[in-house]
């Protein structure tokens, strides 16, 4: 990163992947207003910002309740060489962003990325309007605004409209109302709760070893102690089929004897076992939980 890129206070600022008015963008803002935003090109260049001293955070998304895991994230995570503080969960509000003075009926394409297309389905065929698949949202917006074309629109997010001088034509036109992306915040330090401060969240990855019924086993510990997993993810790794990683996501301090019974028992039958990072519950999430029971 040159000296003119470079943020005035690293330690005020958050990294994000994607362009300015990206919903990355807006859940930095949400969650942390007072630190400055640092857009990166990718994942990668986000974790680099903070592993070098550019930014003190990064905010990453993990999954969308609509589109589902946000793709190769899981492969990076372990690999960042950073630590997962805290989670946020951002309502995502799709806006049909256009050049100011268009009117809904003049538009005949919207560019945006595949998932944001793919969530407003029902909105873009009952006006007609063809999608094109572009990289991203607010690159989209930045390249509508740059255009002039009253013909052309995108979906992005509200603050997007406002960064690059759009005017939104429909506000909330995604299908499903419960359309919400789950990101983590990570550090180059671990922040890890008192053990007495709440129930927090652990997050880690692990392998199994290929033998029968070994996922079986592994996940027994958690079950026979009472440790609720509220996520497990496998994905392929070393591009094998034979080989496979989880993602999870336990309630509970590994300081918590049940906890730390569930992984010593996970270690016996998996390998490559990692923590990424004990951090407390967003609001959202213990409202889901409540909702649920």
């Amino acid at each position: 990163m040159s000296e003119l890129s470079r943020p005035q206070d690293p330690a005020k600022t958050i990294a994000f992947q994607g362009e300015l008015g990206a919903y990355s963008d807006l859940a930095c803002r949400m969650s942390r207003p007072e630190m400055t935003t640092l857009p990166c090109r990718t994942f990668e260049d986000a974790f680099a910002a903070v592993r070098d001293g550019d930014a003190a955070l990064a905010m990453i998304p993990i999954e969308n309740s609509v589109a589902g895991r946000v793709a190769d994230i899981h492969h990076l995570l372990p690999e960042s060489g950073l630590h997962i503080i805290g989670e946020h969960y951002q309502r995502i509000n799709h806006h049909l962003l256009a050049i100011k003075g268009t009117k809904l009926e003049d538009i005949t394409e919207v560019y945006s990325h595949v998932h944001a297309l793919n969530q407003c389905r029902d909105f873009l065929k009952a006006n007609n309007i063809r999608p094109i698949v572009a990289v991203d949202t607010a690159g989209s917006a930045k390249e509508i605004a740059k255009s002039g074309d009253k013909t052309k629109a995108v979906i992005a997010s509200e603050l997007a409209g406002e960064i690059y001088g759009l005017e939104s034509l429909a506000a909330n036109i995604e299908d499903a109302e419960h359309n919400t992306t789950r990101f983590v915040v990570m550090s180059r330090e671990a922040i890890v709760p008192h053990p007495k401060a709440g129930i927090p969240v652990t997050s880690f990855v692990f392998r199994v070893r290929n033998v029968p019924a070994s996922l079986f086993k592994a996940m027994g510990g958690f079950a026979t102690n009472g440790v609720n997993m509220t996520k497990l993810e496998s994905y392929i790794v070393d591009g094998t089929f034979i080989a496979a990683q989880f993602y999870a996501d336990v309630e509970g301090h590994p300081e918590h004897r049940n906890l730390r019974l569930a992984l010593e028992e996970l270690e016996f039958f998996t390998t490559n076992v990692k923590i990424l990072g004990v951090y407390p519950p967003h609001p959202y999430r213990l409202q889901q939980k409540l909702e649920d029971e």
